[in-house]
């Protein structure tokens, strides 16, 4: 029933993106204001800042319609979009960010407070706040300079230290991206920040030109629909983030390519509003093409594939994830509950832990993965609930021997959430522990080389279910699930193996 309710909410939300799309399409007219009217040059030296936002006020003041970057290379500090305007790249067009800090002044400080304005606002190459209707498309490119900024001395530490985001919309509504490259962000790609009725296709991104190159930060939004879409970046690729008192709630992630050095795709780390109702479908994940080494001390294959988490408070829940496959990264599946508890504006207090809850996993393929493992953890008295993998295949390097790895997990109830905090697990394909009514359902695990751990490690789990679990490693290590502090427990042994090859149920 559960899974019906949720199929019908998904194509009643289609169907009102769909009729977005048309009041959106509507609301911007057809003449075009063609930049180099108002003094643009695509000689990749002149400034155009100015030039490029006479075009867009000029559309604005008459209502409306279509600003056009011709082909050419148009270098530009910050441009502000406003209602009712499409900023339509032509082919062989480039909005190519200058790297003097001078042309990006910090906007004023925005009408919705959240973690990263400690500057007293943000900038941008693109920016808009309180705007509606409005449209960035076409074939052409954004080109952020990334490796050539340089970052502001601040009291800050890491990403608030005035690098621009190539695309930074503000309490936005009504919002069409389509078709675009992007290019070398110097911070975050995009940054999508407290907006309604947002809808993303068909762009490409590649950003590996500094430290903090998320490809897309979808932040305390509403209704979203990203498709179509093919992402490599060094720092994390897709993002659901709540660095605000707002929810990422309603959202839609489909038909995607992720690559990236980090978290391919991911909610968190900053979740004081949470996540709630958000489907993630038919993506493949997989080692990046870049070249060069990771800015951060990450593996190349990636740190993991999916990442799910609360630690600021807030709530997880009511995740699908279908169709993935699932190539190289580290961890292929990394969930988390932790209480890190970072406020997101001065004096404000984070006083819960937060809950993760009611997540479904399935026909999920995830192969040459490397040797630290998947993990399920919440924390002692705070489980985490209510989560299903179903028709699984997880298959890693393995090879690891006794003292290769702690036969003991830290709890770092405190720390930075990700799975380079683990490393190498206990156990080579799953650890799970502080949990409660988790099903484990036609999952096939298996190693390339023999591994010495456990294959599944399951500790403070109530109501446990584990069926038609198949085990394709080299030697064959048994028992295939190890379980401690364990209740209500329901586990089926396949055929030709005893209860005791399969589940040992450890002294507590």
């Amino acid at each position: 029933m559960k899974v019906l309710r949720i199929s019908f909410l998904i194509l009643i939300f289609s169907l009102v993106s769909n009729s977005a799309y048309a009041e959106l399409d509507n609301s911007i007219k057809n003449k075009g204001y063609i930049i180099t009217d108002y003094g643009a040059k695509g000689d990749g030296e002149f400034l155009n800042t100015k030039s490029i936002q006479k075009a867009i006020d000029a559309c604005a003041a008459k209502g409306g319609g279509k600003v056009i970057i011709p082909a050419g290379v148009f270098k530009s500090g910050t441009i502000i979009l406003k209602s009712n305007v499409e900023l339509h790249f032509e082919h062989n067009s480039v909005l190519l960010s200058s790297i003097n800090v001078a042309d990006f002044p910090l906007q004023p400080m925005p009408k919705y407070r959240s973690h990263k304005d400690q500057l007293g606002g943000f900038n941008a190459l693109i920016y808009a706040e309180g705007q509606e209707n409005i449209a960035l498309t076409g074939s052409g490119t954004i080109d952020g300079q990334g490796p050539l900024h340089t970052p502001m001395p601040t009291p800050y530490a890491g990403d608030v230290d005035g690098r621009p985001r190539n695309i930074l919309l503000i309490s936005c509504k009504n919002i069409k991206v389509d078709g675009l490259r992007m290019l070398n962000a110097s911070i975050w790609n995009q940054h999508y920040l407290d907006c309604e009725d947002l809808f993303i296709s068909n762009i490409y991104v590649y950003s590996h030109g500094s430290r903090n190159n998320d490809g897309i930060d979808i932040d305390g939004c509403r209704r979203v629909v990203l498709s179509n879409s093919i992402i490599d970046s060094d720092d994390d690729g897709i993002v659901l983030k709540s660095t605000g008192a707002a929810a990422c709630e309603d959202i839609v992630i489909t038909n995607c390519i992720v690559s990236s050095f980090c978290n391919a795709i991911k909610a968190g780390t900053e979740t004081t509003g949470g996540f709630k109702n958000v489907s993630i479908s038919n993506c493949v994940i997989k080692p990046s093409k870049e070249k060069g080494e990771p800015i951060w001390d990450t593996p190349r294959i990636g740190v993991s594939g999916l990442s799910l988490m609360i630690v600021d408070g807030g709530t997880l829940e009511g995740f699908t994830v279908n169709n993935l496959t699932i190539h190289g990264t580290e961890s292929p599946i990394y969930i988390r509950l932790g209480n890190r508890a970072r406020p997101h504006t001065p004096g404000a207090v984070v006083n819960n832990i937060g809950e993760v809850k009611n997540i479904s996993i399935s026909n999920v393929v995830a192969y040459d993965a490397g040797t630290w493992g998947s993990s399920i953890t919440g924390l002692e008295g705070h489980p985490i609930k209510n989560i299903t993998l179903n028709n699984i295949q997880l298959f890693s390097k393995g090879g690891l021997k006794m003292g290769d790895f702690s036969t003991t997990v830290e709890e770092d109830e405190k720390g930075y959430p990700h799975a380079i905090t683990y490393g190498n697990l206990p156990s080579h394909t799953l650890y799970v522990r502080h949990a409660e009514n988790i099903s484990l359902d036609n999952v096939t695990i298996g190693t390339e080389t023999p591994d010495s751990r456990f294959p599944i490690i399951v500790d403070d789990v109530d109501a446990l279910q584990v069926r038609n679990i198949v085990w394709k490693n080299a030697d064959g290590t048994k028992p295939l699930v190890k379980g401690k502090a364990i209740s209500n427990h329901a586990v089926e042994a396949p055929l030709g193996w005893t209860d005791g090859d399969y589940f040992d149920l450890m002294d507590e």
